[in-house]
């Protein structure tokens, strides 16, 4: 079975924080929410956690590597290697530890590593994030817009392969193209990256000079990304293969778009529903009136009833926002009408409330039962 040295030594579902029954979705959500919190870019000094997290997402994120990683920590927990207990000094063959089994596949593993020199095999492109402010009728209606970064991209001169101009990479003798070699140690067989090609399969004699053979540059970009109707701040936009390229002719991450949304001058938003606040005169909740409101494409009558009270609310039904992922379905605006008492009144107004006064008969703090609440 081919098994990786690191495949021994390292839990990567501790690495993740998961469990190891994690289903395929908790795995990813988990990756990248760590992906982003050790990112070189923004986490400078956190580069070798991100490396763990990278590399415990690459076997558990893969249904065939994650399939051969439990069996091969399985076999190894168990002694399925041979090395299961034993007479003497705590079990194995020849006297050889179970203990121990860590430093001898490391010795196994170093050699080869001393062969290879450094040398590594196509790397998967980091997850980028980039910010895109927009205005509150835009997150309505949707909209495209265009998004300057800074990020590696395929090497313009070589087009990625890594070879200089006029000159192509050729397929490795040694792996055949494999990127991996096998490494026979008695009840042992492991795969190891390939010594002569770094594990890429191929062998660039000339490398490009402007990427030195990684076939990746970095460069000034522009990303076009649409944003669909009714998002919400704070919403994120995933671009498949958007983000950096990878190395060594390795895929390209993805980018994430975090939508900042600009407030209204006058409207809030609750999900797909508008929210607005509307003043209205104590002669007008006592009467009732009709309010003519806006709405992000015109105008709305709406009826206010006799007697309203500060806090009813109104709807005017579909006159909201589009409801994200819905084609044609919207939300609705909700009016709350608050009685406005005015802090000065002229004399004709004064004169005009102290009459009303005197023909109000009834106190509304009856209920209270306390003698001074009545009317005389």
């Amino acid at each position: 079975m081919a098994a990786q040295r690191e495949w021994f030594e390292k839990d990567y579902y501790k690495v993740l924080g998961v469990s190891k029954t994690a289903t395929d979705k908790e795995i990813t959500r988990a990756y990248r929410k760590l992906a982003k919190q050790y990112h070189p870019d923004t986490n400078p000094g956190k580069e070798d956690l991100f490396k763990d997290v990278s590399a415990a997402y690459e076997v558990l994120g893969d249904a065939a590597k994650r399939k051969e990683y439990d069996e091969v920590r399985s076999m190894a927990g168990s002694g399925g290697y041979g090395f299961g207990a034993g007479a003497g000094s705590g079990g194995g063959f020849g006297g050889t530890r179970v203990e121990d089994l860590s430093d001898l596949i490391g010795g196994l593993f170093n050699r080869g590593n001393r062969r290879s020199s450094g040398a590594r095999g196509p790397v998967r492109g980091a997850d980028l994030e980039v910010e895109a402010h927009i205005s509150f009728e835009d997150a309505a209606n949707g909209v495209t817009t265009t998004l300057n970064m800074v990020s590696d991209v395929t090497c313009g001169t070589c087009h990625g392969t890594g070879s200089a101009p006029g000159t192509a990479p050729v397929v490795c003798a040694r792996c055949q193209g494999t990127g991996s070699v096998s490494d026979n140690q008695g009840f042992f067989s492991f795969s190891v990256p390939c010594p002569a090609c770094g594990g890429r399969g191929i062998r660039i004699e000339k490398v490009c000079p402007t990427c030195h053979g990684s076939g990746v540059e970095s460069r000034n970009r522009q990303i076009r990304v649409r944003i669909p109707h009714g998002v919400e701040d704070g919403s994120r936009i995933r671009l498949k293969g958007k983000g950096s390229a990878g190395a060594n002719g390795g895929p390209a991450g993805d980018l994430y778009v975090l939508i900042h949304v600009s407030p209204h001058k006058i409207f809030n938003r609750r999900g797909a529903d508008l929210l607005l606040t509307v003043p209205i005169t104590f002669a007008e909740a006592a009467l009732g009136t009709t309010l003519t409101v806006p709405t992000l494409d015109g105008q709305v009558s709406l009826k206010v009833p006799a007697g309203a009270k500060s806090g009813l609310t109104l709807r005017a039904r579909s006159k909201g926002l589009p409801k994200t992922g819905k084609t044609n379905e919207m939300g609705d605006l909700l009016v709350t009408v608050e009685i406005d008492v005015p802090k000065r009144l002229s004399k004709e107004q004064q004169k005009a409330v102290e009459e009303f006064a005197q023909a109000t008969k009834e106190s509304p703090r009856e209920y209270l039962e306390v003698e001074s609440n009545a009317r005389k």
